[in-house]
């Protein structure tokens, strides 16, 4: 079965007319019934009935329409649609995230994304950043927003900074309402509060963010009392809000409201973590290329 014949076969079924059916596709009539015949044996039924003064669809040929139809038309929208994943209007793009992303970066990105192109089927997947190390390389997401790991990030990796914050204080409510943090004015005061229990991420999890929290105890002469460590920022909020301890965390967090836990600005000069877009080099997808180019023009200070 030829797509030719699908087509005489419609152009009959709309006029009901060889003649103007046969002018309609620039042929001649006969060939055109040869070719409804031909079509008629291949399918083993009568597609129309014919007389000298009309001709007709017999039920079989009714019902087949329904089907005919959509199937020809779509195989004239194949062209459009080769279109349209070509230049990245449509298709899929994968993209992991980190927790932290949620509440800066993420919400924006996927807003403007899905506005420029709606047609695009858009995964998230939530991922810690070594984990969306492996998964960028082995090719089983396409992009990923994660805390910068410049230091370890595979060569076949791209990166690009997005996003650079400081870090605050997440700390139990509990322990600003009984004077054991010195607040002034707002921020939290000279390296008292670095005696306390510490809430971190583990450094196979986020080495660079890991790195940075240490680096600036030690910068300041103190060795971290880490109590607990884990690998969602929600949980570490969640075992702040216990009194387990206090975390340091990226300024957009404050955007995590939770019960019990305040979030407090450092005074002095304090570390900057860095959010970036990460993707593999050979990874040429048309809806990848504007992922990149949309999350380059996003304004870090929004």
């Amino acid at each position: 079965m030829e797509l030719r014949q699908l087509r005489h076969f419609l152009a009959v079924a709309d006029t009901l007319h060889f003649g103007r059916a046969a002018e309609q596709l620039g042929m001649t009539q006969p060939p055109l019934s040869q070719s409804i015949i031909s079509l008629e044996k291949m399918l083993g039924a009568a597609l129309f009935l014919r007389s000298k003064r009309s001709v007709a669809l017999t039920t079989f040929g009714r019902q087949w329409l329904d089907h005919v139809r959509p199937a020809v038309e779509g195989v004239a929208a194949l062209t459009d649609v080769a279109l349209r994943l070509r230049t990245g209007m449509a298709g899929r793009l994968s993209l992991a995230f980190v927790s932290t992303a949620d509440y800066s970066l993420l919400p924006r990105l996927v807003e403007r994304y899905s506005a420029a192109f709606p047609e695009v089927e858009l995964e998230l997947v939530e991922a810690t950043s070594d984990i969306q190390l492996g998964a960028l390389s082995e090719g089983r997401i396409n992009a990923g927003i994660l805390i910068s790991t410049r230091s370890s990030l595979p060569p076949v990796l791209d990166y690009r900074p997005l996003l650079k914050e400081p870090v605050v204080a997440a700390v139990p409510e509990a322990w600003v309402e009984d004077g054991r943090l010195d607040v002034v004015d707002g921020h939290l005061q000279g390296d008292g509060w670095m005696a306390h229990p510490l809430i971190i991420f583990p450094a196979r999890v986020a080495p660079d963010f890991h790195d940075l929290v240490l680096g600036f105890y030690r910068a300041r002469g103190h060795q971290p009392f880490i109590r607990q460590e884990a690998i969602q920022m929600q949980t570490i909020i969640s075992l702040v809000s216990a009194g387990l301890g206090m975390a340091l965390v990226p300024a957009s967090l404050r955007n995590l409201a939770r019960t019990g836990v305040r979030y407090i600005p450092i005074a002095g000069e304090t570390p900057e973590l860095e959010t970036g877009l990460a993707w593999r080099r050979t990874d040429n997808l048309p809806t990848l290329s504007a992922m990149i180019e949309i999350a380059s023009t996003l304004d870090p200070e929004a």
